[in-house]
């Protein structure tokens, strides 16, 4: 046990850059904990105006007053904003569009694990919608703003088990027809299922947008002992057996805080990061031609308006 600690403690990638953020806009989604609150209250540190992008508004307001007491900035909002919901991604972005004269970096960190199988509003399945497609149009209805202005960062918080997708049926990506459907391990297929989307997506958004000052990345953040266990009994259990061995918040908060501010990965873009150094992904998530054809298929299941596509 104390050999794995030490491994672990060791491994761990720390942003080291001392950056201010003065005069940028920062939306974070899911910035009411975990490792989306420590990013804020780093970036908030650092002088920068943070938008915390939250479902639940009672426990953003209390994140931020936390944010705001401990970094001594002010500049802190919230602005509602429920994955799950395809109407509210549309309303959060109207409002960050007539509000909000520039965006520098949009950091999609919100996401779900584990949960039982269950739709959506919109009839998507609950942990693709949330992870993958919400996201998705969140980005593509704010893209004009970071595409519009200097050096920018769209970072995407992914993770390693995206290795557990296989094979990715574009077919399907609601899991409507999937052979694990009602097995113990749907939930965690269909999680990796999504993390390996935030990969693919962040590799055809940085080709989409190689002619811009925007640089678009994806992440692991390592295994955190954040809330995530309230999702199911089995998330839960993880989190207990393994809590000596997990980072905390702030810890895997580190490699998203490096890709937002680290000089040395400014013009890096289209790459996957694990404890703030590049890593291969899986093979899959390096297919372009999946990223291309998973591109096509959200276009169409989040409903996409002309007038909403940038490309």
């Amino acid at each position: 046990m104390v050999v794995i600690k030490l491994y672990v403690a060791i491994t761990k990638g720390v942003c080291k850059s001392k950056k201010r953020l003065e005069g940028k806009t920062i939306i974070i989604t899911g910035a009411n904990t975990g490792i989306g609150k420590e990013t804020a209250l780093d970036l908030a540190m650092r002088g920068g105006r943070i938008i915390l992008a939250c479902r639940d508004l009672k426990k953003a307001s209390l994140a931020k007053d936390d944010i705001v007491e401990k970094s001594g900035n002010s500049n802190v909002s919230i602005k509602k904003l429920d994955l799950a919901s395809l109407d509210s991604v549309r309303e959060f972005a109207a409002d960050v569009l007539k509000n909000e004269p520039k965006l520098h970096i949009l950091i999609n960190n919100a996401g779900c694990a584990a949960i039982e199988k269950r739709r959506t509003v919109d009839g998507l399945e609950n942990q693709m919608q949330t992870n993958h497609f919400g996201h998705f149009l969140l980005t593509n209805l704010l893209i004009g703003m970071v595409g519009l202005i200097e050096k920018t960062h769209v970072i995407n918080v992914s993770a390693d088990l995206s290795f557990l997708c296989r094979n990715l049926n574009l077919d399907d990506l609601n899991f409507a027809h999937d052979s694990t459907t009602g097995t113990l391990l749907a939930p965690l297929k269909i999680y990796g299922a999504s993390k390996l989307c935030n990969i693919l997506f962040s590799k055809e958004l940085s080709n989409k947008l190689q002619s811009l000052a925007v640089t678009v990345n994806s992440l692991h953040p390592g295994a955190v002992l954040t809330e995530f266990g309230r999702f199911s009994i089995v998330a839960n259990i993880f989190m207990r057996l393994f809590a000596p061995f997990l980072k905390s918040p702030k810890e895997g908060a580190q490699t998203t805080i490096y890709l937002a501010v680290a000089d040395d990965v400014a013009n890096v873009t289209g790459q996957y990061f694990r404890d703030c150094k590049i890593v291969k992904p899986s093979k899959l998530a390096q297919d372009a031609g999946i990223a291309k054809k998973l591109w096509e298929v959200s276009e169409t299941i989040v409903q996409l308006k002309p007038l909403e596509k940038y490309f």
